[in-house]
């Protein structure tokens, strides 16, 4: 487990409601299960806006042996994140993680997967993930092209961090949410009542993106990477509107486990919620 009390940075949203009762629905909320790919690899403002609801977050990386949950029911929700590994990887850890994602769309959980998180949701589903052809990639801010039915957590950004090389179809029975232009057309998709996944990373903080860029200088000569100076000053610019959004984001996907209590404010935003899915 993390410990809670993470520095939340401007823009992200604090609780609402107040009273006793309130309190300890909140003191009582389940955890949700982050799932990292490297030792030192942080969930950035996904775990501080999880945390800032009052969620512990169950961080576990199964790369290093961490064991995986049989059921979901103790969670509040899951979330993989990326990694410089593939979904196609035979590795025992990565085909355990595709079984989680399997265990998640199994018992209508919610789950949420972000860069190789949302190909570990898309390849589950039967769709192929692969890297572009010509060798291209999407690394610093790339423009994403929000669907009308990408209503959850309001109006999406149209500009999103990215860092990855390999994209996914989108599979079958699945709603697409964000498309773009170029080799990777697929950026977020939803399956049944509960499950998303996310090309882009909503999740990076500035201390994340300068740590990336500055230890890949090489990958950004790649065609479709952006220049370092040029990440990070692209991250001031348009990092707190997709903050903010991710904020109202999780917020409503956190909604989707029905068996969660709620405080009276939340129940009727859950209402609201409920409505546009």
């Amino acid at each position: 487990m993390l410990p809670a009390g993470g520095r939340m940075d401007s823009g992200e949203v604090p609780e609402a409601g107040h009273g006793a009762r309130d309190g300890a629905i909140r003191a009582a909320r389940k955890p949700v299960l982050i799932i990292l790919h490297q030792e030192h690899s942080t969930p950035g403002h996904v775990g501080h806006l999880l945390q800032a609801r009052g969620h512990r977050l169950d961080v576990r990386r199964p790369r290093y042996g961490d064991p995986l949950p049989d059921t979901l029911a103790g969670h509040a929700g899951t979330v993989i994140l990326g990694g410089p590994m593939s979904a196609n990887d035979t590795d025992d850890y990565v085909q355990r993680e595709i079984g989680l994602v399997a265990l998640a769309l199994r018992e209508e959980a919610p789950f949420l997967g972000i860069c190789l998180g949302a190909q570990m949701m898309a390849l589950c589903l039967g769709a192929k993930v692969a890297p572009d052809p010509s060798g291209h990639v999407e690394i610093g801010y790339h423009a994403i092209t929000p669907q009308p039915a990408a209503t959850i957590g309001g109006a999406w950004p149209s500009l999103c961090y990215q860092w990855h090389s390999e994209g996914f179809g989108l599979p079958s029975g699945a709603e697409a949410l964000a498309l773009a232009p170029g080799p990777f057309p697929n950026q977020a998709l939803r399956y049944g009542p509960a499950a998303f996944g996310l090309q882009f990373h909503p999740e990076i903080t500035y201390a994340m993106a300068a740590r990336w860029s500055g230890r890949n200088e090489h990958r950004l000569g790649l065609p479709g990477a952006t220049p370092r100076n040029q990440q990070l000053a692209d991250h001031v610019s348009h990092g707190p509107n997709v903050r903010r959004w991710l904020a109202r984001f999780l917020e409503e996907w956190l909604f989707l486990d029905p068996n969660a209590e709620k405080t009276p404010q939340e129940s009727r935003i859950c209402k609201s919620a409920t409505l546009q899915v």
